[in-house]
């Protein structure tokens, strides 16, 4: 049989529903069962204190000295049948003095020892030896020569327990009718509630990778189905966007591979047609490296993406000094600065440090730098300036290029985003190295934003943690 974990949705929350509903119609029933017993009861108690008043009022001495009942018009008589009443009379001693006929000799409970507490005890419920089902008071009553006798007056509860059996059948019979209305309309308003559900289930199982610009209907954004499509919509839209970024990146990544590749084929094609001596041969040679060089740094950055991506790039960090890893990068690139008679100038704290991993942080400001370097001008100066807040290390690097309109600035970090695409690839850029520093960057817990005005420069600024040492005397 199939669990009801396996069940549908719609069908457990019927289940549920039904079970707890029933559960408390249970406890209701039977709740209201007992009061309605003890209701009963009550006014039985009622009727019998009354018929006692009544009882005690007819009782009288005879000649002999025996106890009579008087009988009184419009009254109803202790040994009635149709009313089931019994009376005993006993005195103090436990001597009886007058049982009902319709008794047959049995007693009304066990033989009084003494008067009753206060002049009564409470109305008790017991079977008599014949196994009907009576109630009986006790009250301690005077005669006019002061002579205390107590009376013991009992009444048949079998209509007592014949109006709440009936009240159990009724209860017994429409609680099945409940549930099972409420399981037919559970299951319906279940169905009801879980609709959109379905119409979502089917609506994003026909949304497939060429329609990810389609988007579930939202009804009610407050609620929450509203909730779950709106939530599920902002996915389509993250995954609408990495696939568009895939599909740029495929794109841009075989159009740099392409142009290399080409042009190689190009130099080598046309030096083959024509004959030439060694200088136009280690020209064209030359012209190849150039392009190879340019392809080599292109399949580096690729695969250095591609591993980020992957997260497969361990950090190894130590405790580093900024000022002279910053001086370190810029040697690197002193040669290329060198080329355009630029200067560059690195200063700053020396104290400033923090826990990074020097090849990956190297990198990302070399990529910086030699940003710097290619879009500022000859006989330019280029400043890297090391710095430090309370809490973040800082690595600015400024250059004197002609800056980046406001409408780049947010994509300038964007892999193969250029903002003058012409110049960047003549000058050998892939379109990698912001991308590249800024995961670096993002790899130590930092930031990286630009600050720029056009035609006055550039500031690429680094946050970093940073790493306060603890020495010991």
């Amino acid at each position: 049989m199939k669990s009801l974990s396996g069940r549908s949705l719609r069908v457990r929350l019927t289940v549920l529903y039904a079970g707890l509903l029933t559960t408390a119609l249970l406890l209701y029933a039977g709740c209201v069962s007992v009061f309605f017993l003890h209701n009963l009861r009550e006014e039985v108690d009622s009727s019998l204190d009354r018929d006692v008043e009544t009882v005690e009022g007819a009782l009288y001495l005879d000649s002999s000295g025996g106890i009579e009942l008087r009988s009184h018009e419009g009254e109803v008589e202790e040994d009635d049948p149709d009313r089931g009443y019994f009376l005993e009379v006993w005195t103090p001693a436990g001597n009886l003095l007058y049982r009902s006929n319709e008794l047959k000799g049995q007693a009304l409970g066990p033989v009084p020892g003494r008067l009753p507490t206060h002049g009564r005890e409470p109305a008790k419920s017991f079977r008599l030896p014949t196994g009907l089902r009576v109630r009986a008071m006790s009250r301690t009553h005077h005669l006019p020569r002061g002579n205390a006798l107590i009376v013991r007056l009992a009444v048949s509860e079998d209509p007592v327990w014949r109006e709440f059996w009936e009240m159990e059948a009724v209860l017994g019979l429409g609680l099945p009718v409940v549930v099972i209305l409420v399981i037919i309309t559970g299951y319906a308003v279940a169905a009801r509630a879980l609709k959109p559900v379905d119409t979502m289930a089917k609506r994003a199982a026909e949304i497939s990778a060429d329609h990810l610009n389609e988007r579930l209907t939202v009804t009610n954004p407050e609620d929450e189905l509203g909730q779950l499509a709106t939530a599920f919509n902002a996915t389509l839209s993250r995954l609408e966007n990495s696939f568009d970024q895939l599909r740029r990146f495929t794109a841009d990544a075989s159009h740099e591979l392409r142009t290399p590749l080409t042009a190689i084929r190009s130099v080598g094609e046309v030096s083959l047609q024509r004959p030439g001596d060694p200088k136009h041969y280690r020209d064209t040679i030359g012209s190849m490296l150039e392009e190879t060089a340019r392809l080599t740094r292109l399949v580096d950055s690729l695969l250095t993406m591609s591993r980020a991506d992957a997260g497969k790039v361990q950090l190894h960090r130590t405790e580093t000094a900024l000022l002279e890893l910053a001086r370190e990068s810029a040697s690197l690139l002193e040669v290329l600065a060198e080329e355009k008679e630029q200067l560059l100038s690195v200063e700053g704290d020396e104290t400033v440090t923090v826990r990074a991993d020097r090849t990956i942080l190297r990198q990302a400001l070399v990529n910086l730098i030699d940003n710097a370097v290619k879009y500022s001008p000859t006989k330019s100066k280029i400043l890297i300036r090391v710095t430090d807040t309370q809490r973040e290390a800082l690595v600015e690097v400024e250059d004197s290029g002609p800056g980046i309109p406001s409408e780049h600035r947010s994509r300038i970090f964007e892999r193969f985003y250029r903002v003058d695409r012409a110049r960047s690839r003549a000058e050998g850029g892939t379109g990698l190295g912001l991308s590249i520093a800024q995961w670096a960057v993002t790899a130590h817990e930092g930031t990286i934003e630009v600050q720029c005005d056009p035609g006055r420069g550039s500031i690429f600024r680094i946050r970093l943690p940073k790493f306060a040492s603890t020495t010991t005397s």
